[in-house]
């Protein structure tokens, strides 16, 4: 199959070709794909909807398998109003959540809009609006790189956190389908969990809402900021918020003025502790180990530490068809034509601005490849 660029393939446009390309449509043809890859010990990457995936311009050296598998399964289950899905890597996330809507199955409603595919969920383990994969996820089958056969790996075995998990961290194979514990109610969702949700919607936090209203009331939300994939809307052209929300000590954070948002983190999430500049001076590395105390941490936001540098939104740099997004200051967009080193180029500013205001280093959400972040 002819290998097509990576900017025909990634919501941010940008990227080269790869030397070989495959569109596996089962399991089977997916594993066997790989499993050839790996004989050869050829490199390989692959691509879902390629919402979450900054490519150099340069493209990708050796083989791009996209992702196309499709099927979703109710499985049995034991107990009255439990809804267990088994669900193919290849599937659209979004298509997915608005058919547990459409059925009554509550638990991924907040997660409407988010382009990508079922198979590429777990590996930073998507969320928004109050809701993380985290909260439905039973199991993933994975293809670990080199394995003969698929495994099985739990919830609690992918390690979940903030943007984060193993497949995140290093351990390389392929997901192959997705598990998830739902509700069958009477078109109710969960309890409303963020605040901007819950003011859009005119309820109060914990409160219950129609599922199709929560999805239709996300979806404006997001599309508010560019975070819908419209060919018309030039914010699109991103791969969502390129910056995960920083977490640092509390010590850390108490140099920030006191305007700054910040909220504490639960146990299960992990990040990288910030070292204020003078340690940095000093010659201290920017990443040190998370204290043992959880309650010394708190999560802040990246969106403000941004407009706080200095940065506005529709901000570039000279010359540059890369954009901080009109809507809003997380997203990096392609203007049109933009190359993907232009995207990269624009984001070390974003962080090299942050650094030097807050002492703050921001670490981009998409996987990188060929360039550098």
């Amino acid at each position: 199959m002819p290998a097509p660029s990576l900017s025909e393939l990634t919501t941010l446009r940008v990227g080269g070709a790869p030397e070989r390309y495959y569109e596996p449509a089962t399991s089977a043809e997916l594993v066997s794909v790989l499993q050839e890859l790996w004989a050869a010990d050829e490199p390989w990457l692959l691509v879902g909807g390629g919402s979450n995936l900054l490519v150099g311009d340069d493209g990708v050296e050796g083989a791009v398998i996209r992702v196309r598998t499709a099927g979703v399964e109710r499985l049995d289950s034991d107990r009255p109003g439990a809804v267990h899905l088994r669900v193919q890597a290849g599937e659209s996330w979004d298509g997915l959540v608005a058919l547990t809507v459409e059925r009554g199955w509550t638990g991924l409603e907040a997660l409407s809009g988010i382009p990508g595919t079922v198979g590429a969920s777990p590996v930073q383990n998507i969320g928004a609006y109050g809701q993380e994969l985290s909260d439905t996820l039973i199991a993933v089958d994975l293809l670990d790189e080199g394995a003969s056969e698929p495994v099985r790996l739990t919830a609690a075995e992918l390690e979940l956190g903030y943007r984060t998990s193993v497949l995140k961290q290093g351990r390389r194979g392929a997901v192959l389908a997705v598990e998830f514990a739902l509700e069958e109610t009477d078109g109710v969702g969960a309890p409303i969990a963020y605040a901007q949700l819950a003011s859009a919607l005119g309820v109060e936090l914990g409160d219950r809402v129609a599922l199709d209203r929560v999805r239709a009331t996300v979806l404006r939300l997001r599309s508010s900021k560019g975070m819908v994939l419209d060919a018309d809307d030039p914010d699109t052209a991103s791969a969502g918020s390129f910056f995960t929300n920083p977490i640092v000590t509390r010590a850390a954070a108490s140099g920030l003025p006191p305007t700054a948002p910040r909220w504490p983190v639960e146990p299960s999430a992990e990040a990288d502790v910030v070292t204020p500049l003078d340690a940095v001076a000093a010659g201290a590395p920017l990443g040190l180990p998370a204290p043992a105390a959880p309650d010394a941490l708190v999560k802040l936001s990246a969106a403000w530490l941004i407009e706080h540098s200095g940065i506005t939104r529709g901000f570039a740099l000279p010359g540059s068809r890369a954009a901080v997004s009109s809507k809003h200051t997380l997203a990096l967009t392609n203007r049109g034509g933009a190359r993907a080193e232009e995207i990269a180029e624009l984001a070390r500013y974003v962080q090299g601005r942050v650094l030097a205001e807050f002492g703050v280093l921001l670490h981009p959400e998409p996987v990188v490849v060929g360039t550098s972040v």
